[in-house]
């Protein structure tokens, strides 16, 4: 995948080998820096609760108990980014509160590497205080990156509330010739995966979006892969076009409740 330049925008673009091109909301310097605010109190707080456990140590000595908070501190920090962000996708608790996610750069999946390496610079960023150096970083790029996201080539994007499609006007109208057999509409359900069911979705909801050539292409090779899938017979899918043979496809995962 590739990604678009542009010129200050809030909106980053990234066109895939088919020609396709995904448009994401990029998150703002003040937006991420209420969401570190979130972030540094659950810090904050779980820093006091290992103060407090810690505290035993000031009877053999009050210089190794302030080291050993400074160093758990540190730890606590740099673990907790690393932690939530590897195990929610991207998210730390003020980014899950604020609706905004780390993804690689380029749209790939976000390796543990990144979030070390993004996480590691954050000290750099907070220079000197309230985070000056990563802000003006955010500021000056058109991706708007801190220091630690140049570094392991990611970005932080906004993630709003998606509502659920109206798949009455959706699939209204079209007669769907796989209903006629019901042991084969059960078999494509159990044999497709969330995933697969959302990219099928997605596809007809979008399809208006995409270029004449890259719509033919990418309902070609849908359809492929659901046919692969689960055979329906000839009579069934002749004469189907691959974009309706898509929308057959929805139809049978989403509204099960039709007899």
């Amino acid at each position: 995948m590739e990604w678009i330049p542009m010129n200050r925008t809030n909106t980053l673009q990234i066109r895939t080998p088919e020609g396709i091109v995904f448009s994401l909301l990029l998150a703002g310097s003040v937006t991420r820096f209420l969401a570190w605010i979130i972030d540094l109190a659950c810090i904050a707080i779980v820093g006091s609760i290992v103060t407090t456990l810690l505290s035993v140590l000031k009877l053999l000595s009050v210089d190794l108990f302030g080291a050993v908070v400074v160093a758990a501190y540190f730890v606590i920090s740099i673990g907790y980014a690393i932690a939530t962000e590897w195990l929610w996708r991207g998210q730390t608790l003020g980014k899950r509160l604020l609706h905004l996610r780390v993804m690689d750069a380029q749209g790939l999946r976000l390796e543990f590497s990144q979030i070390v390496i993004r996480n590691l610079l954050r000290s750099v960023d907070l220079l000197p205080a309230f985070y000056l150096v990563g802000g003006a970083a955010c500021l000056l790029s058109s991706r708007a990156q801190r220091l630690g996201d140049f570094a392991a080539n990611t970005i932080v994007i906004r993630t709003p509330r998606i509502f659920e499609p109206d798949l009455e006007q959706l699939l209204a109208g079209k007669y769907n010739s796989f209903r006629d057999h019901p042991h084969l509409c059960a078999r494509l359900r159990q044999r497709t995966s969330p995933t697969e069911a959302a990219l099928a979705l997605q596809a007809l909801l979008r399809r208006d979006e995409l270029d004449p050539a890259a719509r033919l292409l990418l309902f070609q090779r849908i359809a492929a892969h659901f046919r692969s899938r689960v055979p329906f017979p000839q009579e069934s899918t002749e004469g189907l076009s691959d974009e309706q043979y898509i929308r057959n496809v929805v139809e049978v995962l989403f509204r099960t409740d039709r007899s």
